[in-house]
């Protein structure tokens, strides 16, 4: 599974941005102040993720 290959969502919120992957299982966030940091933070923990537990 290809991290590019995901859709993410990415929520502004009042203290900075969350974003998560549409339809993988278990549980897999980014946050950061900026829409960029929150993005970056996601698709780092979707690539642990996959390498620790498989596509």
């Amino acid at each position: 599974m290809l991290v590019s290959s995901i859709k993410i969502i990415v929520e502004k919120h009042d203290d900075g941005y969350v974003a998560y992957p549409v339809g993988m299982r278990g549980v897999v966030i980014g946050e950061g102040d900026t829409y960029d940091q929150a993005l970056a933070d996601v698709r780092s923990a979707i690539q642990f993720h996959v390498e620790t537990f498989g596509a």
